[in-house]
């Protein structure tokens, strides 16, 4: 076992007990309820910092959720890097339906179940697992930044980047918030799908209306909005939006087998969409209703429904204009609508997709690093998911390596019921990411 190997599992223990700790805060930056908590998590995150060792720990505010920053110095000579997490959360869904509840970290089987175990606390973990085995410090200049809102889009990340220029800038960003090809099976991130969305409301009527008085002459908005949101998608469900781009997917076989049993698809449910399965996941456009506001069925009478509105969501192909894509989204959703109804489309986040070289002498230690802590070479992968930071990272230093790391896998359940990690991929992580900062050393 190698120097570094012993290292990490003497430091792992306190790592898994500061990550629990972490957990338990309910840091949800979704929900104003828990404003409170994501400053707890923010306060508690500078804590951890310092007990690294870190001579430098602060809060960066930009008018959004606070970013924790760490810096060590560089040595002479040698480069920095910054790594990245975040400490928000996604809601918890319905409480019932966890085996244990979310903020109350469980152990079952090797993985560790609650919500934000992998997305994205575990990355933070790894952070401080790196940092702890050189002592407070370590052989090349390490910064630290762990942002408060990404699962709200980071809205107030470019002036946060703005405000913090100097703070901000490193020649090597690692981003550990993607997920690996599978449990032992570690990846280096090379495409990444933006994101916009929008909320469209519908109306018809300026009252509700008695449903057997004026049903089948009046429309109702609910029954309009449904079937403005089914023009989203054709019958095979490709995205019907005109004009978003989309592109060639890796040659990487992803069988439908594995991908039914990974996602819990039903028996007897189709997948949708055309292309190959990385297509459609990784360099493809998708499409999702995410909520929709309207009378709740304990609520329901026989009233034809004035307005109702939802929340639609739009994963963009990398190469894709964020900017682009949301008007397309909203001349979609305005010329769409059935029967002359009235729509009102309000704009929500943007976030741009992102194309990673992994190319120079900074990515060769990063596959290095990886395969030597894993015992199998990275697979270069895409993400269908967004990380807004990354290109942003990318389009400010475009002389710096971007990478993409990964703690979680595809049963980790990032932002659903029973999200959770697997424990010796979290120390394999962590291996990785301190031979990383050795190898970049040299």
């Amino acid at each position: 076992m190698s120097d570094f190997a012993w290292a990490i599992e003497r430091v792992l223990p306190e790592t898994i007990a500061d990550l629990i700790e972490l957990i338990s805060i309910p840091s949800v930056s979704s929900q104003g309820d828990h404003d409170g908590d994501v400053l707890i998590a923010a306060d508690h995150v500078s804590n951890l910092l310092t007990r690294t060792g870190c001579p430098e720990v602060r809060l960066l505010h930009a008018g959004g959720k606070p970013a924790v920053y760490g810096h060590f110095p560089a040595p002479e000579g040698k480069p920095t890097v910054l790594l990245y997490a975040h400490y928000d959360v996604q809601p918890t869904g319905d409480l019932s339906s966890w085996t244990s509840l979310p903020f109350s970290p469980e152990e079952r089987d090797g993985r560790m179940y609650a919500r934000g175990s992998a997305d994205d606390k575990g990355g933070i973990a790894i952070h401080l697992a790196a940092l702890r085995v050189f002592n407070g410090a370590p052989p090349v200049g390490v910064k630290i930044f762990i942002e408060g809102e990404e699962e709200i889009g980071s809205p107030s990340m470019p002036a946060l980047l703005d405000k913090y220029a100097d703070e901000l800038t490193a020649d090597v960003y690692v981003v550990a918030d993607a997920v690996n090809w599978a449990v032992g099976e570690p990846s280096l991130t090379t495409t990444l799908r933006g994101v916009v969305d929008a909320v469209v409301h519908v109306s018809t009527l300026e009252t509700g209306l008695h449903s057997g008085q004026f049903g089948g002459v009046v429309p109702d908005a609910l029954t309009a909005l449904c079937r403005l949101l089914a023009t989203l998608h054709d019958e095979r469900g490709n995205v019907a939006i005109e004009g978003l781009a989309q592109g060639p997917g890796p040659d990487l076989d992803y069988p439908m087998d594995r991908l039914k049993v990974e996602t819990g698809l039903l028996d007897g449910v189709e997948f949708i969409g055309e292309g190959s399965v990385v297509e459609r996941m990784w360099t493809k456009p998708a499409v999702s209703v995410l909520a929709i506001d309207t009378t709740r069925i304990a609520d329901a009478s026989n009233t034809l429904v004035p307005t109702a509105s939802a929340k639609v969501s739009v994963r963009l192909a990398p190469g894709q204009d964020p900017a682009a894509a949301e008007d397309a989204l909203r001349h979609h959703l305005e010329t769409n609508a059935p029967w002359g109804a009235r729509v009102r489309v309000e704009r929500g986040q943007r976030g741009g997709p992102s194309t990673i070289e992994l190319d120079g002498v900074h990515a060769q230690a990063a596959k290095e690093a990886i395969t030597d802590a894993f015992g199998v070479a990275p697979v270069e992968m895409g993400c269908g998911g967004s990380i807004p930071i990354v290109a942003e990272f990318a389009s400010r230093h475009p002389d710096a390596t971007v990478l993409v790391t990964a703690v979680t896998d595809p049963d980790s359940r990032m932002h659903g019921i029973d999200e959770s990690l697997d424990m010796s991929d979290l120390a394999k992580a962590a291996l990785a990411e301190s031979l990383l900062l050795d190898y970049l050393a040299r």
